[in-house]
């Protein structure tokens, strides 16, 4: 099948149906930054603002001025939450707060580092739109400050008992190579080495054994036996499958290009509901009931992640798999998520696929994952199409 028509469904769906809905509805021009809670319309129904997602939408708006059109709008938009971000949301230990007062008074810091690499990540691509080096070099000196967190917790307040397993998480490994992806631009190899240790820990959560992608073991890679140690976040999983492919790519490793392909197969079909269709939030590895009580809701990041991860996949592979596998996803997420009336999509469905939240931004939603899925789609969709040159 051809996929051609697809770019201009991607294309329309993020600049027509998506980006309006945050110009038009979160951008707080007199305190700076960006409103996060918003209603199904666009309503505000609470005013605190949330670092990490402050720092996405920066990032994104950032990245569609510099890889789509330099809208002077654009432009606009993400200076204002860079500029927040840079004077009114750390402390004078260079923690990033995790949410603030509309006008940048804190009220919550997490013992996490989350709210720090979405700071570092909004900064290094607002900085490369707006040709400013200051935002740069703020954002390689947290990179360094949260490189040397992550593997200590307890520097950011995380405290340590007795009777913990020691154990370590996907999410940290993760994040920190997509984060040396965006802060690294075109001098990749100036991270060789801590790309190298993300890769590393990353394929500790990879037991090819059982096809299984853990989200959490421990530190030399063995399963946990208890109900944390056997969760499995398909969403998760197939969002560092990607994440792990465009540095196979890079590195020119076709053997961790097959286990990024693998983290994004296995997850998916594992994770894929059969019998409502969409992907299940959280699973038990061993076929327990998982103890997290919406385990069986169909969010709208994971559905991004795999849209991306299957395409990227197809675009490596060619093999017939991923391509009925991205399109089982984009029919799914494009007829229960996508809201044609409002703009932007719905985050949260139960198991038969109805929405449970009208919202569309609160205090984990925001403007990223949606219009990231939609741009990577776009773009990839766009690179296959185009004929190479003899």
């Amino acid at each position: 099948m051809s996929l051609q028509p697809l770019i201009r469904v991607y294309r329309n769906e993020l600049l027509e149906n998506v980006i309006p809905f945050w110009e038009k509805h979160s951008v707080d021009t007199r305190n700076g930054g960006f409103w996060n809670c918003l209603d199904r319309d666009g309503s505000r129904y609470d005013t605190r603002k949330y670092m990490w997602l402050n720092g996405r939408q920066t990032w994104m708006f950032s990245k569609l001025y510099r890889t789509v059109e330099a809208r002077p709008a654009w432009l606009d938009i993400a200076r204002n939450g860079a500029d927040f971000l840079l004077e009114k949301a750390r402390n004078a230990d260079n923690r990033v707060y995790f949410s603030m007062t509309e006008d940048g008074k804190p009220v919550q810091l997490q013992r996490k580092i989350f709210s720090e690499c979405f700071w570092i990540m909004a900064l290094a691509e607002f900085a490369r739109a707006s040709g400013e080096e200051r935002y740069l070099k703020e954002a390689k000196a947290m990179l360094e400050r949260v490189w040397d967190w992550s593997s200590d917790l307890t520097k950011v307040g995380r405290p340590s008992y007795s009777g913990e397993t020691p154990a370590q998480s996907l999410a940290i490994p993760m994040i920190l190579l997509n984060l040396i992806e965006e802060v690294a631009g075109d001098d990749r190899d100036a991270y060789r080495v801590e790309v190298e240790e993300c890769i590393r820990r990353m394929l500790l959560h990879v037991h090819e054994d059982t096809q299984t992608v853990f989200e959490i073991v421990t530190p030399d890679g063995q399963p946990i036996h208890s109900a944390e140690g056997r969760v499995l976040n398909p969403g998760h999983a197939i969002e560092a499958g990607w994440f792990l492919q465009h540095w196979a790519t890079h590195l020119n490793r076709p053997d961790l290009s097959q286990t990024a392909v693998n983290m994004v197969r296995w997850s998916y079909r594992r994770g894929w509901d059969p019998e409502y269709g969409g992907i299940f939030y959280f699973l038990d590895s061993e076929g327990y009931s998982p103890v997290q009580l919406e385990w069986d809701m169909k969010l709208w990041w994971p559905h991004c992640e795999a849209l991306y991860a299957h395409l990227l996949n197809y675009s490596i592979t060619g093999d017939q798999s991923d391509l009925d596998d991205f399109m089982q996803v984009h029919e799914y997420s494009f007829r229960h998520f996508s809201d044609p009336e409002y703009g932007e999509w719905f985050g949260y469905l139960n198991r038969r696929g109805e929405v449970t939240h009208r919202f569309k931004g609160g205090p984990y939603k925001g403007c990223f994952h949606v219009p990231r899925a939609l741009l990577l789609v776009w773009k990839k969709l766009e690179t296959m199409h185009t004929p190479t040159s003899v």
